[in-house]
């Protein structure tokens, strides 16, 4: 995935790295994402609990494998739906003077691990969340 923010890169880096801004943005709309974890340094955990509108909970979890603040995050992405099933992201955050080039690639273990993931509407969760954090950034993130 990739997309374009009118933000600054550390602003944008921020709001990937800073669990009281995850909540503003992370997840599909009307659901609700609480940081259970977030140590944001080489082999830290993260877990997000993410609440949706038909009253479930959807927990996500990985460790991050390297930061390079402001210009890229490798982390391990797992949803617990879906246990075992690991994938790599990395997340880089391209300099465009007062904008970002966002870009979040996913290698996945096998195309079955794809194909499963896909079918439980990861691409459009992932599309809304852009979407959402493109919002918190035109407002500015202390809004």
């Amino acid at each position: 995935m990739t997309r374009v923010f009118e933000a600054p890169r550390e602003l944008v880096f921020r709001a990937y790295t800073d669990p009281a801004l995850i909540p503003k943005w992370w997840g599909p709309r009307g659901s609700q994402t609480r940081v259970d974890k977030m140590e944001v340094r080489a082999s830290g955990v993260w877990r997000f609990v993410q609440h949706g509108p038909d009253g479930k909970e959807y927990a996500f979890n990985g460790v991050f494998r390297e930061i390079v603040p402001p210009e890229r995050l490798v982390q391990t992405f797992e949803f617990e739906g879906m246990p075992g099933h690991v994938l790599l992201q990395t997340v880089t955050f391209e300099d465009q003077g007062e904008k970002t080039k966002l870009t979040v690639a996913a290698l996945f273990q096998s195309m079955e691990d794809r194909d499963g993931m896909l079918k439980t509407g990861m691409k459009e969760g992932a599309t809304e969340t852009l979407d959402r954090l493109a919002e918190l950034l035109e407002k500015g993130p202390s809004s």
